[in-house]
């Protein structure tokens, strides 16, 4: 699995080379910039609203009036603690929503890019099929929905289990890597899709190649660190880098 993620992080530098060769630049920067507004925004009030539910919850249950009737530092600090990972798994499920979401509103361009790039590498040509386009689609939107599905199974599961003190510390890493992996998933897809596997199919092969799905989510989550330019390339990289990596399996 960590030669798998070591490819899908390299894939990630190689697009640049890949995008700049070829001209790739005007179906990146459009997208790019809608995604980065609606971030900006979905992140502001994420955040004010969150620390609000939080706070509500920990009045609701007496928590806070507990705390101070008991004035033990410890106990303060392992609760100050959980909040924080508690807004943290918050900050990844809201993330998740806002990234199926824009998976859905973006499929039409991460289909025609995973497209584009696997044409220029195999040397040969996709001809132009709104039929094709619109069924890749479709799929693309099915498999976000599934996915989400799953993850808030599991972000739902997760966010229990940062309510406990010290074994919740753990939980915002897990998640990071739920997330990781299911992004991640959702933009090899389309490469798996174009070589005609199921549903069912694409399924068992990301489940055996984790690595590549891992490594591609993760570098998407950590181009979110660069402000603006980070956000404005993340989505388009990661389809890019996602169809470069599975070349590179295919042909290994």
């Amino acid at each position: 699995m960590l030669k798998e993620i070591i490819i899908a992080i390299q894939s990630y530098f190689e697009a640049y080379g890949f995008i700049q060769k070829h001209r790739l630049w005007k179906w990146i920067i459009g997208p790019g910039i809608i995604y980065s507004l609606l971030f900006i925004v979905g992140i502001y009030y994420f955040w004010t609203s969150s620390n609000e539910a939080v706070s509500w919850l920990s009045h609701k249950i007496g928590l806070e009036a507990w705390l101070q009737q008991e004035r033990n530092a410890l106990l303060s600090f392992l609760f100050l603690m959980a909040g924080l990972f508690l807004r943290l798994i918050l900050l990844l499920f809201y993330f998740s929503l806002f990234k199926y979401f824009f998976l859905i509103l973006g499929s039409p361009i991460f289909a025609y890019l995973s497209e584009k790039t696997a044409a220029i590498l195999e040397g040969t040509d996709f001809p132009f099929s709104f039929k094709q386009l619109a069924a890749d689609m479709w799929r693309g939107i099915k498999l976000a929905l599934r996915n989400s599905l799953w993850q808030t199974i599991y972000m739902f599961s997760l966010l229990l289990l940062s309510l406990l003190p010290v074994a919740g510390w753990i939980t915002p890493l897990i998640a990071l890597f739920v997330e990781c992996y299911y992004y991640g998933f959702s933009m090899l897809d389309y490469s798996l899709e174009r070589n005609k596997l199921s549903a069912g199919e694409s399924i068992n092969y990301v489940g055996r190649h984790k690595g590549l799905a891992i490594g591609n989510g993760l570098l998407f989550y950590l181009m979110h660190f660069v402000p603006v330019l980070g956000w404005v390339l993340a989505p388009a990289y990661a389809v890019i880098a996602a169809t470069l990596s599975l070349h590179k399996i295919k042909t290994a």
